[in-house]
């Protein structure tokens, strides 16, 4: 399932502490209220919906005149052997948190990879410049703390929409605080890599939205199934499977 990408989503420390006690009180106020479902039917946590609307229709301007512009003179100027080892050192950046965020999940397997991975392209692979790891076989598989938090139970909470960075949510918003607060470095890295990604999929991301009725909801959908999708590391939930109803004589079959 492809990524959404939300552009600079590590950037969420600077608008985050003071979002944090904000959100929780506007979501506290509005708990009466009946959560949205998407297509699925899973339920989805929107108190702030008119705040985000706002917001998403703000970003979306600033994306098409100011972000839109900057990646594509970027991808003109920039030769593609340099881009690919930007990519890999932005990304050998972030195998720390996967390593403790899978930790944290109990899968040891996925951290010994990811340590392995960082040392190996932070030695070999020149700071990460390259990625002699994935060709050792040791496949990437990243991980952060909002994934961790999910696996361990935790719901989304409200659906929040960022200036500039884009869509979030309490529990992805708490880990990205809480990974600041150790270090910033990772949550630098994580900027630069959905900067890049964003380049990468640039006219993917544009045609998720293009010619939606309403492009917000496309937006937030896309990006709570994808981050369930991630929690999960791509196993669908039973609950998830679409119940089909049974015919008059499958259902007489079974009396």
């Amino acid at each position: 399932m492809p990524r959404f990408v939300d552009f600079h989503a590590g950037c969420r420390l600077t608008l985050s502490v003071g979002l944090v006690f904000f959100l929780l009180a506007g979501s506290a106020q509005a708990g009466e209220n009946t959560p949205p479902t998407n297509e699925n039917g899973q339920q989805i946590s929107d108190p702030l919906e008119p705040i985000n609307r706002v917001t998403s229709g703000f970003n979306s301007i600033v994306r098409g005149l100011v972000i839109d512009p900057i990646v594509d003179g970027y991808q003109a100027v920039t030769p593609e052997p340099v881009q690919e080892a930007v990519s890999n050192a932005v990304s050998n950046l972030s195998e720390p948190v996967t390593a403790v965020s899978s930790l944290l999940q109990g899968d040891t397997q996925n951290a010994e990879t990811a340590t392995k991975r960082f040392f190996i392209n932070s030695t070999a692979g020149v700071g990460g410049l390259s990625d002699p790891a994935t060709d050792m076989g040791l496949e990437k598989r990243e991980e952060d703390l909002g994934q961790a938090f999910g696996a361990g139970g935790m719901e989304a909470g409200p659906h929040i929409v960022l200036p500039i960075i884009g869509p979030s949510n309490m529990r992805d918003l708490t880990g990205d605080v809480l990974t600041a607060l150790a270090s910033p470095l990772p949550l630098a890295a994580k900027a630069a890599s959905s900067g890049i990604s964003y380049s990468n999929n640039q006219e993917e991301v544009q045609d998720l939205t293009a010619g939606a009725l309403d492009p917000y909801i496309v937006e937030r959908d896309s990006y709570e199934q994808n981050r369930r999708y991630e929690v999960n590391n791509g196993v669908i939930p039973l609950a998830d499977l679409p119940q089909f109803a049974e015919d008059d004589k499958e259902a007489a079959a079974k009396k």
